[in-house]
């Protein structure tokens, strides 16, 4: 497959003069179209970091961060803002969902924000509720359902304009662990039966088992990687839980 995402050489410090702290340095991967990747570390490890740079959150000090042909660290405020709304979903570990609207509606607007035409915005809508599972309270606020459904309705927001990229982080950070199971189950449909690609950042082993890919960093640098390949998810949560055995990175529970 192409490259879909490359990062090239990318650095991150804060601070200046003596007291420079390098959250990320000199990282280099490539992402493919479809491919779910993971990344982990222990807290400080640079993951959040990363993620942010791939977002356009935060800028990178040096390197480069390639879209296709598109460089987004040559890119100016304005286009910037453009790039996000035009190629990127978000979910948040505390969802971003607005109370005054309905599941429905909190989805639907998205593609409003993109001035989509009513027919192919409902005909989307209802693709994503169904694919999700999440149809049945779709009338309802966020406040009147569960933290799974408001997190399965945050991914129907952020994939309905099918994204270059969806960005997760740590996205089961607020659920329980049934609700977790869900949400994870949920991306992996989104990953096979919309050939969505995305990257997540967490620290538990058994979320990172659902990826196809994981890149372990250490010290803002990567210094393994897992690839899932045909082997079942049990075989490769007892990897994860090797790697993370030897970085003191987080060893969750196998649930």
């Amino acid at each position: 497959m192409k490259d879909y995402i490359r990062i090239c050489d990318v650095e991150k410090y804060y601070g200046n003069g003596a007291n420079v702290t390098k959250a990320v340095d000199r990282v280099s991967f490539t992402v493919e179209k479809g491919e779910f990747v993971g990344v982990m570390g222990a807290s400080g490890s640079g993951k959040t970091t990363l993620l942010n740079m791939l977002s356009t959150i935060d800028s990178v000090t040096a390197g480069h961060i390639y879209y296709g042909d598109t460089d987004i660290t040559e890119l100016k405020e304005d286009q910037l803002a453009d790039f996000r709304k035009e190629n990127l979903g978000f979910v948040f570990q505390d969802y971003n969902l607005l109370d005054t609207l309905t599941i429905e509606e909190n989805i639907m607007l998205a593609m409003t924000l993109q001035q989509k035409g009513r027919r192919e915005i409902q005909e989307e809508c209802e693709n994503m509720l169904n694919l999700l599972g999440i149809a049945d309270v779709r009338g309802q606020f966020p406040y009147q359902v569960s933290g799974g459904q408001k997190q399965r309705c945050a991914c129907a927001r952020a994939l309905i304009n099918h994204p270059r990229l969806l960005l997760a982080d740590e996205p089961t950070g607020a659920l329980d662990s049934r609700s977790s199971q869900t949400l994870l189950e949920t991306f992996t449909k989104m990953n096979r039966a919309l050939s969505a690609t995305i990257f997540m950042v967490t620290h538990d082993a058994f979320s990172a088992s659902y990826c196809s890919r994981i890149l372990f960093l250490k010290d803002g640098r990567i210094f393994h990687e897992l690839v899932r390949g045909e082997q079942d998810r049990r075989g490769f949560l007892n990897q994860i839980l090797d790697v993370l055995s030897l970085t003191g990175g987080e060893v969750s529970d196998a649930r």
